[in-house]
């Protein structure tokens, strides 16, 4: 039997199902964007980290080659008699093996030794990886690394890039020595028991829950869903995130149904999803609503933005994980008789931010209110612009002091089951204004495809062509938020066209 990876005994961790499936069938996984952008960026931040780790470019690359994983594993060693860098090196002992991200070298009372860098694009410390470290320190230490010490270097989402492919500072180390030190029985424990579970020739039994998507989104869920019973109203459609003594009883297995979930241990938004997705009313406090509304005069804009964030910053002054505007749509209603509409986008490929924040505050004027959907994204990033760009902080933030948000109106005065307990835009539009449903359009449908189509329209060797017609898309894309916004109004105020 092959030694277990790190990963695999992770899958394990984190279900024993999920484990089986990535050994005995795993054509039937089917992985998110989200995971396979996770694991794209992880290859290149451990790129960038071996430049940090060895700015003189000294270190040994220990790649495996055609010949197998036995020399792989014999080069690896070797290079322990070094006094350079190490990175990519493997080892195996006790039925695991791992890849070290970054061994760097020591010395200990006059004796070589070595410390291991434990490479992720987290920007903190997670649970899960409590146990990676402790697998890697285990399988290093017994396959008689002289090891000393083992760290996590996760990116620093504080810290700020200032280009030139300058990435010092990126990354921060969590010394995890003392916790994954001491662990040899408990992990050899994991590494037995999963070898129990593969050579069972029956797939394990496990119900979903909320393992299903923690601490990684598993890729087997569509073929786990097939196997099970259809709940009638699912647990996943109760909003928020679960508090502990909930989601204590959502691990109960067979715990699938909302019916099962004592009312107990609901919020109040919670109680209010479950009571009308089972009697399959419509709640609407019409006059709370336009009440709310009413205190808002017209004329008014609806803004919505879309951003694009990158793990490792493309562009100067921008931050990890920072979502960077690159687009707007804006409506104006009661300004003039009709419905007036102004956009701004930017496919260069450069960094939009300040043509972006130029265009906002033209468009926005200088009076008004101003109507968003979950409006504290809009308003976070325009903070970061009015950070970054002092003569226009001014300007920018008396924006957000306009600032309305449709979205606690809808929270606190509207539910219909067909929602699924969501109130996001795209599940709100079929309750109340199904013509304006994104699945109508003929291009970018949804986040995901938006952010997609962005990526493809600045690369250089996107042709013209296909770049104008994904600018359209993207425009009309935003635009049907923002008109959204306005049906969503009329709606509230009681004053539906």
């Amino acid at each position: 039997m092959d030694n277990f990876t790190t990963s695999e005994i992770l899958a394990f961790r984190q279900c024993q199902k999920r484990f089986w499936l990535e050994k005995k069938m795993p054509e039937l996984r089917i992985d998110a964007q989200k995971e396979t952008s996770r694991i794209e960026t992880g290859l290149e931040l451990k790129a960038i980290a071996r430049k940090l780790y060895d700015p003189k470019n000294e270190g040994q690359m220990v790649t495996l080659g055609s010949d197998g994983y036995k020399p792989f594993l014999a080069r690896s060693r070797s290079l322990l008699t070094s006094s350079t860098p190490i990175f990519e090196a493997g080892f195996e002992t006790d039925g695991a093996q791992v890849t070290a991200d970054i061994l760097m070298p020591s010395v200990q009372v006059g004796n070589r030794a070595w410390r291991l860098i434990h490479v992720r694009s987290s920007t903190i410390v997670r649970d899960h990886h409590h146990d990676d470290i402790a697998v890697q320190a285990f399988v290093t230490r017994r396959a008689g690394v002289p090891l000393i010490s083992i760290a996590l270097a996760h990116i620093d989402s504080n810290w700020t890039y200032r280009g030139n492919k300058n990435y010092h500072g990126l990354l921060v180390e969590s010394d995890m020595t003392s916790k994954a030190f001491g662990r040899d029985n408990e992990i050899r424990d994991w590494i037995w028991d999963a070898k129990k579970v593969l050579n069972s020739k029956e797939e394990p039994t496990r119900a979903m829950g909320l393992h299903c998507n923690d601490p990684h989104v598993c890729g087997f869920q569509q073929h786990c869903r097939s196997q099970e019973q259809p709940a009638e109203y699912p647990v996943n459609w109760l909003p928020r995130s679960p508090s502990n003594d909930l989601r204590a009883a959502l691990d109960i297995p067979g715990t699938n149904d909302m019916r099962q979930v004592p009312n107990s241990l609901l919020n109040e938004r919670q109680r209010r999803v479950k009571e009308y997705t089972l009697s399959g009313a419509v709640f609407f406090d019409g006059r709370s609503a336009a009440a709310d509304l009413a205190r808002h005069t017209l004329p008014a804009a609806f803004i919505a933005f879309e951003t694009i964030q990158f793990a490792l910053p493309t562009w100067p002054n921008t931050r990890p994980f920072q979502p960077v505007p690159f687009q707007f749509s804006i409506h104006w209603l009661g300004r003039q008789p009709e419905l007036e509409h102004d956009a701004f986008i930017d496919l260069s490929g450069n960094d939009p931010s300040q043509a972006f924040a130029e265009a906002l505050i033209s468009a926005c004027g200088k009076s008004g209110t101003i109507f968003a959907y979950n409006a504290g994204f809009e308003m976070s990033r325009i903070r970061e612009l009015a950070d970054r760009f002092p003569s226009m902080r001014n300007a920018l933030m008396s924006i957000n002091e306009r600032m309305v948000d449709l979205l606690k109106v809808a929270e606190l005065r509207y539910y219909n089951p067909i929602q699924e307990g969501s109130w996001s835009l795209k599940k709100l539009l079929p309750a109340i204004a199904p013509e304006m449903m994104h699945e109508r359009l003929k291009g970018i449908k949804d986040g995901v495809m938006a952010t997609n189509a962005y990526l493809d329209a600045i690369e250089p060797a996107t042709p013209i062509a296909k770049k104008d017609a994904i600018k359209e898309d993207l425009l009309n894309y935003c635009r049907l938020d923002t008109l959204a916004m306005v049906e969503l109004w009329h709606f509230f105020s009681g004053k539906s066209q």
